[in-house]
């Protein structure tokens, strides 16, 4: 039987079984939904119900996605290598991995019965929303046919329809992604020792473990992190109008299922919020409605620790917990052999503290006495659902925060701001109960104990019971940290965050006391961006920076966002022009060089700026140079410090120097003059126009950040965006509700072939806002084509 062309009936039926104890009596097919689209293929969606709104998100969704959904589909049923290769490489969060390693992770990992468990815990609209998301794919699915597809899956076996287990599953793959998913290298790496190896491994030094542990965890290493974003929430104090004010700007992947797409949500009466989701979801994870606004950046808060296992000399699968032998538990996993080739398999063990993971680079690796188990706080969280649905219908900052008090926020700081002028800044995500006591009591062999101040990793010590996650009454679920102790600030004033932790949500603010390292650390250095954001928006609202008066409206906000100014280069350049005037006749030809082309660079990441390429080859290298810093940190100077480069040290002058040098020929092999312009090596061709791309790395600290993902350095063909600016949006307040204005760089679609792909890039090249349509008259000025009624 053809899956596409199940008659509407038939398909109703196979979801009504498949949803067993998550459906409800369905009624007669007479309720509808209506899809409009607007300017740039933005989505209205209007139902009379969450089951209906859901559908129309999925069918609209698939519209403009459906190669992609259909893709991971195949990712979290764990058959990528039966269909794509088992060498090819795939997505797994944000990691890239061959298709056999996703597909051992995902069968070893998923566990459709707890899943389902938990699914059935949620509330009757979350599990009509369900409902609703599956048999809107599956009816585009039906509506198009295989032949009617875009190119990438047209006609591929591979796409089939959607059911409950894929839809849990898809959940659980995108709140483990910075847990379990980040790790899964580890996880597959793992094997007991063979008998007769050595009972320990030879010491591992500090700067190599931190760099391991930062290649594995995506939000491990502050200077390049993967995930990131900027978040910026005014209150009365700081806007015009006294109204609330909000920032948006997630850094996130251009491609795969973590793209943002544009959606207008509306059941009559009872919901009305615009925003976008991530990847294949029914509720808007960053937006607005006519009284609140907000959005997330990923925390610095942990949602997994590491148990140190002490293990039986004579059996390394027997872990000891107080004196007592535990056996591990033992699952294999056998993917189908493919033309002829012999079955790849893999064991994962297990503990009562996890599944066992191995970082033998980082010192964590498995010996005859010593095995590393881990526990992510995020499996089965299916409460973002309810999170997301009740921030939606929220009147106020207070009842955006209440909305996540179920704890249903992964791995996201809340941002945000009401039409009342108050601003929220709230991390209430999932976070391991672990005190600072804990830490100390609880603190593995010292090698382990050194990772989580020199890179963040929590180890625990799994030897004794009493080391396992407390049990908090007041948290959602056992072993989490529980609101009442995770860091929040409302504020007439403002709060800001950009990836660093709640210490400095507002310097003039006090954080919280008593908040566990594992939610974040007070008195450490703090990003690039961060420093970068604290100044622009001090002297916005101390009225010196360049623009008129001391607030920050709309249109300030969208232009201090766009400034591009690259904080590296302010800090650093000063001190690099003096040395070079003052070395000149000590430099190569190609220092020189890059002294010159320097010296002229205005010091920001936008397309003119002839330099900015140099600069970004240069300061990837120097900025490893050990003491580079001519001022170090100072904790009571956290946005001012470190800075400066020291080059009175003449060690530190030479390596600065030879970065320069190798700067200026490593640009020039990638056929580019020195001077070169950011937009003309920084660009992608749009439809036959070559659209250059303003914006800076993380470790140049561009509020703009935009990266090159699998591109160590600038190559012939220049810089290949991939990461970085998505969804951008400026959102306040007025007599009618919401003034948004927005951009969503890579547009509503992800196949090559459709107007919608990329058709924003030129918005954002020339750093022009979109204004959203939120009310009824504006939809229609901006309605593209006719509605799409679909009964359900």
């Amino acid at each position: 039987m053809n899956p596409f062309r199940l008659a509407p009936l038939a398909l109703a039926l196979a979801l009504a079984t498949l949803l067993g104890a998550c459906t409800t009596a369905q009624e007669p097919a007479s309720r509808s939904v209506t899809i409009e689209r607007t300017t740039y293929g933005i989505a209205h969606i209007t139902a009379p119900d969450y089951e209906g709104i859901a559908y129309g998100v999925a069918y609209a969704y698939a519209q403009d996605n459906i190669c992609q959904s259909a893709e991971h589909l195949l990712t979290v049923r764990g058959e990528r290598s039966m269909f794509l290769g088992a060498q090819a490489m795939g997505d797994l969060g944000l990691n890239r991995l061959p298709n056999a390693q996703i597909d051992l992770f995902v069968r070893a990992h998923m566990d459709d019965a707890a899943l389902a468990r938990a699914a059935a815990a949620t509330s009757e609209e979350v599990k009509a929303s369900l409902r609703g998301y599956i048999a809107g794919y599956n009816r585009y699915l039906q509506d198009t046919g295989p032949a009617g597809l875009p190119e990438a899956c047209r006609n591929k076996p591979w796409v089939r329809p959607m059911t409950p287990s894929d839809a849990a599953r898809g959940t659980e793959l995108s709140m483990i992604q910075v847990g379990y998913g980040a790790l899964a290298g580890a996880l597959l790496a793992t094997a007991p020792p063979a008998p007769g190896t050595p009972t320990g491994e030879a010491p591992v030094p500090l700067e190599q473990a931190v760099a391991e542990i930062a290649r594995q965890s995506p939000t491990a290493n502050p200077e390049g992190a993967e995930l990131g974003s900027n978040g910026w929430a005014f209150g009365r104090n700081a806007t015009p109008d006294g109204r609330g004010l909000v920032l948006g700007n997630p850094h996130f992947p251009w491609t795969g299922t973590n793209r943002f797409w544009e959606m207008h949500l509306t059941i009559p009466g009872k919901l009305d919020v615009m925003g976008v989701t991530i990847g294949p979801g029914s509720f808007v994870v960053i937006g607005f409605n006519k009284d609140v606004a907000w959005t997330h950046t990923v925390s610095t808060g942990k949602r997994f620790t590491l148990y140190e296992l002490k293990l039986d000399p004579a059996d390394p699968t027997v872990y000891l917990v107080d004196g007592q032998r535990r056996k591990m538990t033992t699952k294999t996993v056998v993917l189908p052999a493919m033309d002829g080739a012999a079955p790849v398999q893999k064991t994962f063990y297990g503990t009562e503290w996890g599944p066992v993971v191995g970082l033998p680079r980082a010192g964590l690796g498995w010996t005859a006495t010593t095995a590393y188990a881990v526990r992510d706080a995020n499996t089965q969280n299916t409460r973002s659902a309810q999170s997301w649905m009740q921030m939606a219908v929220a009147r106020n900052v207070g009842e955006l925060r209440a909305a996540m008090g179920n704890q249903g926020i992964p791995w996201v700081n809340t941002i945000a701001a009401d039409r009342e002028g108050n601003a929220l800044y709230a991390d209430l995500s999932v976070v391991p109960d672990v005190s600072a006591e804990m830490l100390k009591s609880c603190a593995p062999s010292p090698r382990a104990a050194a990772l989580l101040n020199a890179a963040g990793l929590a180890v625990l010590d799994g030897s004794r019971s009493a080391c396992a996650w407390p049990r908090d009454a007041a948290a959602a679920m056992p072993g989490v940290t529980p609101p009442q102790r995770m860091p929040v600030v409302v504020t007439p004033d403002w709060v800001q965050n950009s990836n660093d932790s709640f210490w400095l949500a507002n310097p003039r603010i006090a954080p919280p006391p008593g908040i566990s390292p594992l939610v974040g650390f007070v008195g450490t250095p703090q990003r690039l961006r961060t420093r970068s954001g604290i100044q622009e928006i001090e002297a916005r609202l101390a009225g010196t920076d360049g623009l008129p008066g001391n607030r920050m409206g709309a249109a300030e906000l969208r232009s201090v966002i766009f400034r591009d100014r690259n904080q590296a280069g302010m800090l650093v350049m000063d001190d690099l022009a003096a040395a070079c005037s003052a070395n000149a006749t000590a430099l190569t030809s190609d220092q020189a060089l890059g002294c010159r082309v320097l010296a002229a660079w205005d010091r920001t990441s936008n397309s003119a700026s002839k330099g900015a390429p140099l600069f970004r080859e240069f300061w990837r290298k120097a900025r490893n140079v050990p003491q580079v810093w001519r001022v170090p940190f100072d904790p009571a100077r956290p946005v001012a410090t470190p800075a400066g480069l020291d080059m009175a040290t003449p060690a530190t002058r030479d390596a600065v120097f030879k970065a320069l040098g190798e700067a200026v020929g490593i640009v020039r092999t990638a056929g580019f003059a020195a001077d070169v312009p950011l937009g003309q090596v920084q660009a992608r061709m749009v439809r036959g126009q070559k659209i250059a791309i303003h914006g800076g790395d993380e470790f140049e600290g561009v509020l703009n950040m935009v990266q090159t993902q699998g591109q160590s350095l600038i190559d012939p063909k220049g810089y290949n965006v991939n990461f970085g600016s998505s969804y951008m949006q400026v959102v306040g307040f007025d007599e009618r509700g919401p003034v948004a204005q927005a951009i969503l760089t890579y547009g509503q679609s992800s196949d090559p072939a459709s107007p919608y792909a990329y058709d924003q890039l030129p918005l954002f090249a020339a750093k022009q806002w979109h204004p959203l349509p939120f009310h009824r008259a504006d939809i229609e000025a901006q309605r593209v084509g006719a509605p799409l009624r679909l009964v359900y």
